[in-house]
C-alpha cells in the first residue's frame, strides 16, 4: 500500500449542514482542491456516521480524491450520524430521495462545475444505485461496490425465496443497535445532541418486523431494487464486486442490461471491502487510480481510455486447497467483451445412480462461513468434508484444467413427502488426498420454485424438476482434481429450516443435471492494475485492553442434547480513540442454536453494547440492543429491546414482541 502525502491540488476540508425542502438538515464533510476554479463533486451518502463510524475509511479516499481536483463530500442520511430528521425504513422512499436534493444542491454550489458523480460501498453502493434510478440531471456517474440491484434475492433477507437466518437476523440486530447511537454533542452541540437523540429513538421499529412480514418477492422488494427497470439508469455504472461478496452476481446482471457504452463491470477474489484496502483476500488493486479514470471520462470529458476496457473484467481463482482466511488468492485476470460472453459455454454433467433419500441433520451448514466476508481471520469456509458427510455428493473428473466463469446451475428431480422445505447445492473442488474447497453454493426454498413472488406448496409424494442457479464464481478446476456437487435439505444458520423439513426429500439422479458455464482458457492477460495507493490515515488509536480474545466463531456440541451452538463475535470495531477524542467502544455477539431433528428448535440471538464517550464535555452515552427470533410450525416470534443511558442515567428503554406468520419462510 502506497500511502500519498502530496498530490497535484493541495486540499482543506469543512464540516457543512445540506438544507432538504422540508427544513431538515444533513451533516456533511466536505473535501475540497484549493483552487479558483469550480470542479466536479463526488458524494458518498449513507447513514453509517461520518464522524466515527466510517471516519477511518473516508480518510483513506475523500482527501485523495481532492488532491486529485474532485470536490468530495461524505453524507449522513436523514436520522443517523448527525444528521437531523427522524430515522425510517432500509427500503423507505425518503432516503434517495433526499439523495437527489442532495445532488441537486451539490451541483448548484459556486464550487460545483455542475457534474456530480456518486460512489459507495454495501449500503452507499445501493443508495447510489437507487438515486442514479431517480435520475437527477447533474448525476453522471457511480461507482457501486458490493451492492446489488434486488433487494429480494441478493440482498442481506432472502436466498433462494428462504430466510436468511444468519444475515436476516444479524444484520437486523445490527441496524437496532446502530439506529439507537445518538448524535455527537462536539457537532451538534451540548444542548441539542440529547433531544434529538430521544426523538430518534421514540420513532425506531426493528427492521425485522417488516423484513419478515414480506417473505416473497412483493411490492415491498421491488420498489428498492432497479433490477425492475434498468432503463431508469442515466448515470454510467461502474459496478464492482468480489467473489468472496455474496452481492457480485449484481454486477453480472448490470453490465448485462445497461448499455454497454455507459457501463462497466470488475470482480475480484475480494471480499466485503473496497479492492484498495488490502483486507484478505487479494490481491489488492489500485481502485483509487481505476476510479479517477472513469471520474476523469464522464465528470471531465477526458479521454482516459475508461470504455477501452473490456465490458467485465474479472478474476478467475486458481484451485486453492480450504482455508478460513487466504491474505492472497493465485490467479489471472480475464476480460469479456460481452455479457453473457462468447467465451463461455454451457457444459453438462449428468448425475449418476440411484435415488437417494437426503435428510441432513439440521445443524448442516455449520461450515458455511460468514454470509458477509470482512477480511477477518474466520470469515470463510474450512474443510467441507464434514458437510459433503450430511449431503448427498455427486462426482466428476476433471481431465483437463476447466475454467468455470458464472453462475452455475443446477436442475434435480425431487420427491418430497411434506409441503415444505428447502434443497442446498453447494460446488466443491476436491484435492487428490481428499480436502474439499467450497468454489460456490445455491439454495432454493422449494415453495419458490415456481417463482420467489409466490409461494406453492409441494404436493406430498409428488415428483418435479427444480432449478436453482448457484452464486457467481470465477474458478479454475485443475487435471487431476474432482469436481463434486453437495446437495442437502438443511443449511443452518444460513438458512431458516422449514417446519417438517426434517423429513427431507428424495432426489432421482436419473434426468438430474449439474450445468457450468465453462470459460474459454487463456495463456496470458493484458489486464493490469496499479498498486494500491491512499491519502494519509486518519490517525485512530486502537488500545490494548486486558480482555481475554473470545474466539471469531466457536461451535459448541451438546452431545446428550443432539443440539449445536454457533458463537460469532463479528469483530466490527472493538474499541478505538479517535484524533477529536471521541472514544468510542462496541461489543457484539451473535449465537446460533438447534438441535439435529428439531427444526423448531432454531433459535437467534444476538447483543450488542456500544459506548460513546468524550471526557473533555464530559459525554457518556451508553447503548445495550437485545435481538431474537425463534419460530413455531406457523409463527416466526421476535423480541427486541433497547436501553439507552446518558451516563447512568436511562434515557430511553423499549421492548418489542411479535409473532409474524410464516407465510413463505
Amino acid at each position: 500500500m502506497h500511502i500519498r502525502t502530496s498530490f497535484p491540488y493541495e486540499t482543506t476540508h469543512e464540516d457543512i449542514w445540506i438544507p432538504l425542502p422540508d427544513g431538515t438538515r444533513l451533516y456533511a464533510r466536505v473535501w475540497r482542491p484549493l483552487t479558483e476554479e469550480p470542479v466536479p463533486v463526488l458524494l458518498e451518502y449513507l447513514p453509517c456516521r461520518l464522524t466515527d463510524w466510517t471516519a477511518p475509511r473516508d480518510w483513506q479516499r475523500h482527501p485523495w480524491y481532492a488532491g486529485h481536483g474532485y470536490a468530495s463530500v461524505r453524507v449522513d442520511v436523514r436520522g443517523h450520524g448527525n444528521s437531523e430528521g427522524l430515522p425510517t425504513d432500509e427500503y423507505a422512499e425518503v432516503a434517495p430521495a433526499d439523495g437527489v436534493e442532495v445532488v441537486n444542491w451539490l451541483a448548484s454550489q459556486p464550487w460545483c462545475t455542475g457534474k456530480v458523480g456518486m460512489f459507495g460501498i454495501s449500503w452507499g453502493g445501493f443508495d447510489s444505485l437507487r438515486i442514479a434510478a431517480l435520475a437527477p440531471e447533474p448525476l453522471k456517474a457511480i461507482v457501486t461496490v458490493c451492492s446489488t440491484d434486488d433487494r429480494y434475492d441478493n440482498d442481506a433477507h432472502y436466498m433462494g425465496g428462504s430466510v436468511l437466518a444468519i444475515d436476516m437476523h444479524a444484520w437486523a440486530a445490527t441496524l437496532l443497535a446502530f439506529v439507537s447511537r445518538p448524535p455527537d454533542p462536539l457537532h451538534v452541540g451540548q444542548v441539542m445532541w440529547r433531544d434529538m437523540w430521544v426523538e430518534r429513538l421514540r420513532a425506531v421499529d426493528p427492521a425485522i418486523h417488516s423484513w419478515l412480514s414480506h417473505q416473497t418477492r412483493d411490492a415491498y422488494w421491488r420498489h428498492g431494487s432497479v433490477c425492475e427497470d434498468y432503463g431508469t439508469i442515466r448515470a454510467a455504472v461502474l459496478a464492482v464486486g468480489g467473489w468472496h461478496d455474496p452481492y457480485r452476481d449484481a454486477v453480472l446482471r448490470l453490465v448485462e442490461h445497461l448499455p454497454r457504452d455507459r457501463v462497466r463491470g470488475l470482480i475480484g477474489p475480494w471480499s466485503h471491502q473496497y479492492p484498495d484496502r488490502g483486507q484478505p483476500p487479494g490481491p489488492a488493486i489500485g481502485f483509487l487510480q481505476e476510479t479517477l479514470r472513469w471520474w476523469d471520462h464522464w465528470l471531465r470529458d477526458k479521454d482516459t481510455g475508461a470504455l477501452s476496457t473490456p465490458l467485465l473484467r474479472s478474476y478467475v481463482m486458481d484451485a486453492h486447497l480450504p482455508a478460513t482466511v487466504y491474505p492472497e488468492l493465485p490467479g489471472r485476470w480475464v476480460g469479456d467483451p460481452a455479457w453473457p460472453s462468447p467465451s463461455v459455454t454451457p457444459v453438462s454433467y449428468a448425475l449418476q445412480g440411484d435415488p437417494v433419500l437426503i435428510r441432513s441433520p439440521q445443524h448442516t451448514g455449520a461450515d458455511a462461513g460468514r454470509f458477509l466476508p470482512l477480511g477477518n481471520d474466520a470469515d470463510l469456509p474450512p474443510d467441507q468434508r464434514e458437510e459433503d458427510a450430511r449431503s448427498a455428493c455427486f462426482e466428476f473428473e476433471v481431465p483437463e484444467e476447466t475454467w468455470v466463469l458464472g453462475r452455475p446451475r443446477v436442475r434435480l428431480r425431487l420427491r418430497s413427502s411434506v409441503p415444505r422445505g428447502q434443497v442446498i447445492a453447494r460446488l466443491c473442488d476436491v484435492a487428490p488426498h481428499g480436502a474439499s474447497t467450497l468454489v460456490t453454493r445455491g439454495v432454493l426454498n422449494l415453495s419458490a420454485r415456481h417463482g420467489r413472488d409466490q409461494a406453492v406448496p409441494w404436493k406430498p409424494g409428488a415428483t418435479e424438476e427444480v432449478v436453482l442457479d448457484l452464486n457467481a464464481i470465477g474458478y479454475a478446476f485443475p487435471p487431476g482434481n474432482r469436481i463434486r456437487l453437495s446437495v442437502s435439505s438443511a443449511y443452518w444458520p444460513w438458512i431458516w429450516p422449514q417446519p417438517g423439513s426434517e423429513a427431507g426429500f428424495t432426489l432421482d439422479p436419473m434426468g438430474s443435471v449439474l450445468e457450468l458455464p465453462v470459460r474459454t482458457r487463456e495463456s496470458t492477460s493484458s489486464i493490469t492494475f496499479e498498486e494500491p495507493e491512499q491519502s494519509e490515515p486518519l490517525g485512530v488509536v486502537v488500545p490494548t485492553t486486558l480482555d481475554e480474545p473470545r474466539p471469531e466463531r466457536l461451535m459448541v456440541r451438546d452431545v446428550a442434547a443432539g443440539a449445536w451452538r454457533l458463537e460469532v463475535d463479528p469483530r466490527y470495531g472493538g474499541t478505538r480513540v479517535y484524533p477529536d477524542g471521541l472514544e468510542f467502544t462496541e461489543n457484539a455477539l451473535e449465537t446460533y442454536t438447534i438441535k439435529d431433528s428439531a427444526p423448531l428448535s432454531a433459535r437467534a440471538r444476538s447483543t450488542w453494547s456500544v459506548r460513546l464517550h468524550r471526557p473533555d464535555l464530559p459525554w457518556d452515552a451508553r447503548i445495550s440492543t437485545i435481538s431474537e427470533i425463534t419460530c413455531d410450525a406457523e409463527d416466526f416470534i421476535t423480541s427486541n429491546e433497547v436501553i439507552c443511558k446518558d451516563g447512568d442515567q436511562v434515557v430511553f428503554h423499549r421492548t418489542w414482541e411479535k409473532r409474524i406468520p410464516r407465510t413463505a419462510g
